[in-house]
């Protein structure tokens, strides 16, 4: 089932009237940016949302997340649900309010990204200096990726949440308005 997309300014006017925004981005997403007032839920910890309200608006980042999960997030919602189309980019585009706390981490997967790419650049670069046997870290890497991408368990994010400044509760209490 595929829920039908509004428009920021839609989901504006849904808001005044009493929907719940729900985010289903990471903690650690919601935490740097959010919309104010969006309820944080994971959309892969959640079965069922009941948030007292007649409607539901959805949003993730690019819209690209509800509308993949939307049979999900449709299952789930005890009334009337939306997709809020473009996520929270369509939001800002929009001049729309949002909360940022850049003291939080970025987020886990593009820390990743970061990582894994260094790590690459890393192993071509000395394989051509040093030794053609670093090549192995650059395929080492790549192996990792894949294995992340089928299995859904990634050893480079375990490592880096351990880190302190992804030890940190991702609450975003203490997000400030952008300007």
């Amino acid at each position: 089932m595929t829920l039908p997309t509004i428009t920021p300014e839609e989901a504006q006017r849904l808001l005044a009237n009493g929907a719940v925004l729900v985010d289903i981005r990471g903690r650690d997403e919601y935490a740097r940016e959010r919309i104010p007032g969006a309820r944080n839920r994971p959309v892969d910890t959640f079965s069922t949302v009941d948030e007292g309200a007649r409607e539901v608006i959805f949003h993730c980042k690019s819209g690209n997340r509800t509308a993949v999960n939307a049979p999900k997030l449709a299952a789930a919602a005890a009334c009337d649900a939306f997709i809020l189309k473009g996520g929270i980019e369509a939001w800002k585009q929009a001049g729309l309010p949002v909360a940022r706390d850049t003291r939080q981490p970025i987020e886990m997967q593009r820390q990743v990204q970061i990582v894994a790419g260094s790590l690459v650049l890393l192993g071509i670069v000395l394989s051509q200096f040093l030794a053609p046997g670093f090549l192995a870290l650059s395929a080492f890497v790549g192996a990792g990726l894949v294995f992340a991408g089928v299995s859904g368990w990634c050893g480079v994010a375990k490592v880096l949440a351990v880190l302190p400044w992804n030890r940190r509760g991702a609450t975003g209490e203490a997000a400030q308005p952008a300007k």
